[in-house]
């Protein structure tokens, strides 16, 4: 494939993945378990997690080889700035976490449907960056291997997609009261992601020279959301070997697409 051809291959399934995901609302007559749901946010945070480290937090330590003994300091810098990017999105955007019903952002008065599907929306941000940013490290190399690696973390971002999609859209039909509209908000939050892909991917491709921070920023988005959001969604108090294992098991299949492909 030609190396757009790549770009928009994984542009295209990080989007369907999260679709799909939202699609089984029409396929579930309830919403799922409380154990199932445990096992899907423990799968997603250990992809999320994997992906963290393996596609973003190693590269850019290893992009930052100039800095000699001090290599580490783009990654520990980025990887806070982007923690506190979500911090600042928590702080500027109202919404609600679906596990907790805590309300965060300004005060206004929007409906509960909304609420989630800003909350989604929140958390699909760094999953589009750390896609787009990969994509546009892959153009500055300009080498089918980088190109395969990055549509690798694609996929990966994808797989956990598809049951975090599940897990926000049948909430959202208890919310809205209509599988379609819980569809559609659903599917909707993960126009998120190519747009931000987009984004991540002219700046890695035009700012070379920032591309330790960039990726290790996305970095630091992504486990903030796994630590602030997924994991206490997961209840790992109420099923711990459960959620444990769906950590375990995300994490696996990541590590496994980036080292087998990488």
């Amino acid at each position: 494939m030609s190396n757009i051809a790549y770009i928009l291959l994984g542009f295209a399934v990080i989007f369907a993945a999260n679709a799909l995901g939202a699609a089984l609302v029409f396929f579930f007559k309830r919403d799922i378990s409380e154990r199932v749901n445990t096992l899907f946010l423990g799968f997603a945070s250990g992809v999320m997690t994997a992906a963290s480290v393996f596609s973003l937090l190693l590269p850019a330590i290893e992009q930052a080889q100039g800095w000699g003994r001090w290599n580490f300091v783009p990654a520990v810098v980025g990887f806070l700035a982007g923690g506190a990017f979500l911090v600042a999105l928590d702080k500027l955007i109202p919404h609600l976490h679906y596990g907790t019903n805590e309300e965060e952002g300004p005060h206004v008065a929007l409906a509960k449907p909304v609420r989630l599907f800003f909350a989604v929306t929140i958390h699909n941000i760094p999953e589009g960056l750390a896609v787009g940013l990969a994509f546009g490290a892959a153009a500055t190399e300009g080498t089918q291997a980088a190109f395969l690696a990055a549509l690798m973390l694609a996929v990966g971002s994808g797989i956990q997609n598809v049951p975090e999609g599940a897990a926000i859209a049948l909430p959202m039909k208890t919310a809205t009261g209509s599988r379609g509209k819980a569809f559609a908000l659903g599917a909707l939050s993960g126009a998120v992601e190519p747009l931000f892909a987009a984004v991540g991917c002219v700046l890695a491709a035009y700012l070379a020279a920032a591309q330790p921070w960039l990726l290790s920023f996305a970095a630091g988005a992504m486990v903030f959301v796994v630590a602030e959001d997924l994991i206490p969604d997961a209840k790992l108090e109420v099923h711990p070997h459960l959620s444990a294992w769906g950590v375990m098991a995300g994490f696996a299949v990541m590590m496994a697409l980036d080292v087998a492909f990488g």
